[in-house]
């Protein structure tokens, strides 16, 4: 039995009020769905740990949800994000209490799908420059949870990439222009590198078939750096993309840790655990009551540098000591 529950008298009134519903006498069971581009668990190459969905719903177990107690969920996979739309619209079928998903592509599937039922944005880029939302403070419609969007994050990826490649002059950016919410990022990647006489080219890929396209480009093209934007598609295949950077002799730099576990040079970016488990919240605060128009979207705070010296090492680059002492992590 939880912890919350070892409580007598007035403080088993509190606990009971802090309980989720669900958990009280089994009156309720809370029926909710999971959105996501990219592979099933089983088929993802960085192990379930690395996946926000794992995150998240270890911190819904943690606020007392839990599968086959008092919480069922639907969940919905693809490789193709043209498939969205018809996931989204049989998980609006199914009547959910909440939907919740975890890029950008997903959500605008879902709020194409449906205006009532409440979707829980788990880690989506920018929700205002996408549509998604008309403010972060008051959201205005059934859609709300954490962000990642921080402006200048782009411009400190290309800054600490400058510092493992001091003569770094050519730099390519991966990017999905199909996916709204990447587009500040790229923006913000290009803005830094020009300000440091980097050159700076675009690449874009928008499907598996083109992101195969994009990587063959990049090899005759030869940068030496890359930074690669996040994206449904690109964190799905991070590994093959890490993979590549790799053979091309290319310094790559990324935002989420679970790109640097999975082979990628460096990465700097928002605690993705840490927004995962802001998004639990959410989806608590809504379960009990609260209107997702009422519920403003948070910024990230917390933020991590990764750096894989296996993949230093690979690539004869030797990391600055000033550079691992800042590191939160590094994977040897």
């Amino acid at each position: 039995m939880n912890r919350r529950a070892f409580v007598v008298g007035t403080g088993a009134l509190l606990a009971a009020a802090a309980w989720p519903a669900g958990a009280q006498q089994g009156r309720k069971v809370w029926r909710i769905g999971w959105l996501s581009e990219g592979p099933g668990p089983d088929a993802d190459p960085g192990g379930e740990r690395m996946i926000p969905r794992r995150w998240f719903f270890d911190a819904l177990r943690a606020l007392g949800y839990a599968e086959g107690e008092n919480l069922t969920v639907e969940y919905r996979f693809t490789d193709r994000a043209g498939r969205l739309p018809e996931l989204a619209a049989q998980l609006v079928g199914l009547q959910l209490d909440l939907i919740a998903a975890p890029g950008t592509q997903e959500i605008l599937a879902l709020k194409a799908a449906t205006s009532s039922i409440p979707i829980v944005m788990v880690c989506v880029g920018d929700p205002v420059g996408a549509g998604i939302v008309q403010a972060l403070t008051q959201p205005g419609s059934n859609i709300t949870g954490p962000s990642l969007m921080h402006t200048d994050l782009g411009g400190k990826r290309v800054e600490v990439l400058r510092e493992i490649v001091p003569n770094l002059r050519r730099l390519a950016v991966l990017w999905n222009p199909k996916n709204r919410s990447t587009a500040a990022d790229m923006w913000s990647a290009e803005l830094g590198a020009r300000s440091l006489g980097i050159k700076v080219r675009p690449i874009a890929a928008e499907s598996p078939e083109g992101l195969a396209k994009a990587l063959n480009n990049l090899a005759n093209d030869r940068p030496e750096g890359l930074v690669v934007v996040t994206d449904g598609l690109t964190f799905a295949r991070r590994q093959e993309i890490a993979e590549f950077a790799v053979r091309s002799r290319c310094a790559s730099v990324f935002s989420l840790r679970a790109y640097a576990a999975s082979g990628g040079l460096v990465s700097y970016g928002p605690d993705m655990r840490a927004t995962s488990g802001r998004a639990a919240t959410y989806v608590d605060k809504i379960l009990r009551g609260a209107r997702p128009a009422d519920l403003p979207i948070e910024q990230p705070t917390k933020f991590e540098l990764v750096i894989n010296l296996k993949t230093a090492k690979a690539l004869g680059l030797t990391i600055p000591p000033s550079l691992v002492a800042r590191a939160d992590q590094v994977i040897e």
